[in-house]
């Protein structure tokens, strides 16, 4: 970066890590205009657990941290469930996972970041040093400067976690589930997996070191059932409750991809499958950007939708509406997080802390109609409408006034002014928009 600035700082600067390499469908175009930045740093570097914190470089992974943690009596408050989402992904674009209701987005359990900036300087910032830096960073997809270790909290944790999954029959019992505070305040995780407008299965779980021997479920086994479809056995066996090995229980979603690799592997659950070739699924998700065709992806963009939209809990049965009615994709993922009152580029419309929902729309949509454009359009603007966010790894088609309308740049714009970043880095918008990804 000194070399650049040294040179004239002849274009703008971003990593250098290939588009096929991270965990979004897309590539950036983006990269092929600037000036690429080499940042291999994938370690674990330090675990205090006198400070009750991990110390790790940007793109150490989530499979990495658990390998790490886990064995030591140690996890993080919020750990994502797909192995290969790396901790610099889910602090420049977010995290969350069913243990957010309690303690927020991937980056509100960060205690600091490291970051070289324009000028080549190594800043640390942290909620008592740099404060307005620290609160700009999550969101902003290396705009600020080029994150290179972080802080992270980390909690002490159990072997095992108790699953309750509870049968639902409508969706106005799944949105008064999810309206009851008690439901937060008593459960570690809570997720929900939507099979129809009427079913849905509702999971809550918490940590233990006590477990029934018959009752004991290696759910991340590769010849085990891949989890929704586990899961969805509720809605014709009725509630149970069974005990999942913690770090299977984090992953439980990584075999199946959620449930796109039914797409790419129609018989990919099927038990013979399973047992003789399960070992070999996943496929990294970065294979199959890199091995994927023209025709595939025009394919994926015609026919398919990848999308997290973040509402307000309170507006969880309109929302559900409205997928239903433009999308009519099942199963879709339900998570609800807390958003915490903070400066920076997402918080609440009021100056309080408020429960969202992380709607998550994966697959093929039969939605009569169904057009990629015009409907994530649609989906977009009702989002906008209802105090919501769009999660920016997926595409979006907001034009740049209703992007900066949905996201609070004010702090973001006054750190871009102050380090300097207009002729060093894109903004946001540059990088995220569906014209700057093919």
């Amino acid at each position: 970066i000194r070399n650049w600035n040294q040179s004239g700082r002849k274009s703008r600067m971003c990593t250098a890590r290939p588009g096929w390499a991270n965990i979004s469908f897309r590539r950036g175009l983006y990269k092929n205009s600037l000036q690429n930045i080499e940042v291999n740093l994938m370690d674990i570097l330090q675990v205090d657990t006198d400070r009750k914190i991990v110390r790790v470089e940007p793109l150490a992974t989530m499979g990495q941290v658990t390998a790490c943690l886990n064995p030591l009596g140690w996890t993080l408050p919020v750990l994502p469930e797909l192995d290969d989402l790396t901790v610099g992904g889910l602090i420049m674009g977010v995290g969350i996972e069913t243990s957010s209701h309690n303690y927020g987005l991937f980056h509100q359990c960060c205690i600091s970041y490291e970051l070289v900036v324009a000028d080549g300087s190594l800043v640390k910032c942290s909620k008592d040093e740099n404060p307005d830096l620290f609160y700009a960073v999550p969101w902003s997809h290396g705009t600020l400067g080029f994150l290179v270790s972080a802080e992270l909290q980390i909690i002490p944790c159990k072997k095992f976690v108790k699953m309750d999954y509870i049968p639902v029959r409508s969706q106005q019992e799944l949105v008064n589930l999810f309206q009851r505070e008690d439901i937060y305040s008593k459960n570690d995780f809570i997720e929900a997996l939507v099979y129809s407008h009427t079913e849905s299965v509702f999971m809550t779980a918490n940590m233990t070191n006590e477990a029934e021997p018959d009752k004991i479920n290696a759910i991340g086994n590769y010849w085990k059932p891949w989890f929704y479809k586990h899961v969805q056995g509720a809605l014709s066996n009725g509630k149970f409750t069974e005990y999942i090995p913690l770090r299977h229980y984090y992953h439980r979603h990584t075999r199946s991809i959620f449930w796109t690799l039914e797409d790419i592997i129609p018989f990919g659950n099927n038990v013979v499958f399973r047992y003789l070739f399960g070992w070999m699924v996943p496929p990294k998700i970065s294979l199959l950007k890199l091995t994927q065709g023209e025709t595939v992806k025009e394919m994926y963009e015609k026919y398919q939708v990848f999308q997290d939209m973040l509402v307000p809990v309170s507006t969880l049965a309109d929302s559900l509406d409205f997928f239903h009615q433009e999308l009519n994709l099942y199963p879709l993922w339900l998570c609800p997080f807390k958003l915490f009152h903070q400066p920076g580029l997402v918080h609440p419309k009021h100056n309080v802390n408020e429960m969202y929902m992380d709607i998550g729309a994966y697959g093929t949509p039969k939605a009569p109609g169904f057009s990629t454009i015009p409907s994530t359009k649609r989906l977009e603007d009702f989002v906008a409408k209802h105090d919501g966010f769009q999660m920016l790894y997926a595409d979006s088609y907001l034009t740049h006034e209703q992007f900066r309308s949905m996201f609070d740049h004010s702090l973001y714009d006054k750190m871009r002014k102050q380090l300097d970043c207009a002729k060093a880095f894109p903004e946001i918008y540059e990088k995220v928009n569906r014209k700057a990804r093919t």
